[in-house]
Formats: structure tokens, sequence, C-alpha cells
């Protein structure tokens, strides 16, 4: 009886399978820039695929055609996640997306002779704004519950604060090293925040405090490697994960009995909404976000960072302070007045806010 051999898609042996196809195009990635977690983003999303495709015979891209694709399709839309919930489409487009990039790569690169992805319907845009955001009453009672006699209470404390003053992203967290926080100007450093992009945004005199007070009185109680930079540390002195931010964030919501979903993104929406109706100019908010541009094809004015204090200090309700040397009116006098775009709309940065948020919770929840 002859042995058949089935070669599994990307077997070590197998240059022409699809995982080593993705290897590939993950290493282009990387060559142009493309950031970590974009491309663990990518990863994950061709990984699905490739298992997808491998157990109905699929296993070389030149396998797949555009029916293959329309039936993965097809797929994502009937597929639930553990709690039992179809895909958003935001992420449906996400996954989609990314193997269309892809396939136009590897037809680029004459690994395969056309492009299957070429003429697929992307699944439709949809237009929402968050799901919850917090009062500044609960947003102070969230805060108020972290135990300042321990050293995780101090942390969590201070790092509640960044997130509600700077609308931070929680990749933005991670990465915050203790010499990105610039005490003299109440400053914070984000560096390579999404799209590599580095930005500098006010910090807030209150958050300041907190992050003065956890560096002071917590941190060296944390950190055991001299060498070690990151500023909000594990019990065992490593820097936090973005998991361990989320579910630490979203505990503290729970024990505060609010039952509004999010963690630190709850916490960017709520940053957003407050200042919105506190008068800010969604040009101000969308520099203290990270949004280059809202409609992925504007670009944007840049702000002076003294005005953008200006605004965080007159509209953050946890950060209000009178500007010195002005009054009333005055406060406002130097403050540039830009016509938005029509499509440059409250509504427009929330929803923003939401395809971010969406699209993060449906990859933690695919993600083991």
């Amino acid at each position: 009886m002859k042995s058949a051999v089935h070669t599994q898609a990307g077997a070590p042996g197998d240059l022409r399978g699809m995982n080593a196809a993705m290897r590939r195009y993950l290493e282009h990635r990387a060559v142009i820039g493309s950031t970590e977690v974009s491309m663990r983003t990518m990863r994950a999303n061709m990984e699905g695929f490739i298992t997808w495709a491998d157990e109905r015979g699929v296993t070389h891209a030149s396998q797949v055609t555009r029916a293959v694709l329309q039936r993965y399709q097809r797929w994502l839309h009937y597929r639930r996640k553990p709690d039992g919930q179809p895909l958003s489409l935001v992420t449906q487009r996400a996954k989609v997306g990314t193997l269309r990039s892809w396939f136009r790569w590897l037809t680029r690169e004459g690994e395969i002779a056309a492009n299957p992805a070429a003429d697929l319907d992307m699944p439709r845009k949809i237009h929402r704004v968050p799901r919850a955001v917090l009062s500044q009453d609960e947003a102070e009672r969230v805060l108020a519950i972290a135990d300042l006699s321990t050293t995780t209470g101090l942390r969590d404390r201070a790092l509640m604060e960044v997130l509600y003053a700077t609308g931070m992203r929680r990749m933005e967290v991670a990465a915050l090293l203790c010499e990105d926080i610039d005490a003299d100007r109440c400053l914070v450093f984000i560096r390579q925040g999404k799209g590599r992009k580095d930005r500098l945004i006010p910090l807030g005199e209150r958050a300041l405090y907190w992050v003065r007070r956890y560096m002071t009185d917590a941190r060296d109680q944390l950190v055991w490697n001299g060498e070690e930079h990151a500023l909000f540390l594990t019990v065992v002195g490593e820097p936090m994960s973005m998991v361990h931010l989320s579910k630490l964030a979203a505990d503290y919501v729970k024990a505060a009995g609010i039952t509004k979903p999010g963690g630190c993104h709850l916490w960017r929406h709520t940053m957003a909404t407050l200042m919105l109706e506190g008068g800010a100019d969604i040009r101000f908010i969308q520099v203290m976000l990270g949004h280059a541009d809202l409609s992925s094809t504007q670009i944007y004015t840049r702000v002076a960072l003294a005005q953008l204090s200006r605004v965080h200090a007159r509209t953050h309700p946890a950060a209000l302070r009178r500007v010195r040397g002005t009054q009333g009116a005055s406060e406002h006098a130097d403050m540039p007045n830009p016509q938005p775009e029509a499509h440059d709309t409250p509504e427009t940065l929330l929803q923003a806010l939401a395809h971010e948020s969406e699209e993060e919770q449906d990859y933690e929840e695919e993600t083991p």
C-alpha cells in the first residue's frame, strides 16, 4: 500500500508553502518599517487564514482563488467568538485587508501569477460612537479605589491618572520610560506611537503629581534591575504588558461598581469626550490622541505645545487650572480658531475611537 505524504502548509522543507510565504512577507514589512504591533496583528490574520485553508487542502498561495477567499469571508461572517458574539465588521475588514495586501505583494514579487484578492469586496465600513465613556464623577470613583498604602496601589493610581489625563493608547503607556516624563514642562513624550510617530503632549499637573509620587515612593520597591527604564512595572519588576494594562484598568472600573465595558480604551474615550464637552476644538484633541488624520487623507494643522497645554488645562476636568498671566477671555486670545473641514466633527473623532477599540477587543478575545 502506497503511503500518502501530506505536506503541511509551511512545513520546514516546503519553501513554496503559505507559512514560508508569510515569513517572507513579514520580513518585507519589517524592512520597510512596520511596527511590531502591526506585524503581530498581520501575522495573526495570516495564520488564521493559513490554518483555515490548510484544513481544506489549500496549502500554497498559488492554489488560492477568488472563490476560496469569498468562502473564507463567509466563514468569518458566521464565526463566533468565545462569548458567542460574531466578529465585528471592523475585525472582518482588518483580516481581509491583510490578505489583500499579502496577495498583492506576492503577485508583485512574481510568486503567484495573478492576485486573487484584487477584486474582492470588502466588508462595509461602519460608523458608530464608543459604546461607553466614564462621566467625571465615575472617573473619580474609579481613581479613588486604588490603595495608596501599597506600592501597587500607588502605581495603579499614577497609571490611571496618566490614562485619564492623556488618552494614551495602551501600547504607548506600556512603552513609557521614566525619562519620557518632562516634569519641568508638565509634558510626556510618546515615542513610536501608532505608525511609528513620536509626539509630545501635556500630562496635566494632577497626573504629574501622581507620577512623581509613584516614582518616589513605589517604583524603587518594584524595580530590581537598575538598567530597567520602563515607567510602570509589575510586582516582579518587569515592564507591564498591554494585556496586563487592559485587565488592570477593566478590573478597577468593575471594582467601582461601574458596568461599562472597556479597559485602557475606556479612559481614552473618556478623555476625548470630556474635553469635547469642555469646549476643546477637535484638532487639539486629535493631537492629544495621536490621530494625525481622521479621514486617512487629510493632513491636519499642527498646534503649538503651549497652546495645546492651555486647551488641556482649560477643558480636561482633571487638569483644570488658571493659565498664569491670563484672565477670562484673554486666556483664549492667542489660540487658533481653525475652521474644520466638513468631515472634521466630534462624531468622526468618536467613530475613529470606536473603530480602534472594537478592533483591539476582537483581537484580544481571539489571541490566547
